[in-house]
């Protein structure tokens, strides 16, 4: 697996632990446990998406806004396997 597709891995587990957290604390509010399990996930999601967007382009329409021109179509899309 090459490092561009670790990182999306990376962000799908994020995104999956995030929603299915984020339901459980809709039920369960006050469970600190699963708050913090939360606030892990939401760092590592940000931490991952920043890296990704640093080295192979933006995920994201709100990431593509560049210095100069709109990124969104430099590079291959999030989802291709081409490495960059």
């Amino acid at each position: 697996m090459t490092s561009r597709e670790t990182l999306l891995k990376r962000l799908q587990v994020c995104d999956f632990n995030l929603t299915e957290t984020a339901l459980y604390l809709d039920t369960h509010p006050t469970d600190k446990e699963a708050l913090e399990y939360y606030k892990k996930y939401l760092q590592m999601q940000k931490e991952t998406t920043e890296t990704y967007v640093a080295n192979y382009g933006p995920i994201m329409h709100s990431q593509a806004a560049g210095e100069t021109k709109w990124e969104w179509i430099e590079n291959p899309w999030p989802w291709e396997n081409s490495e960059v």
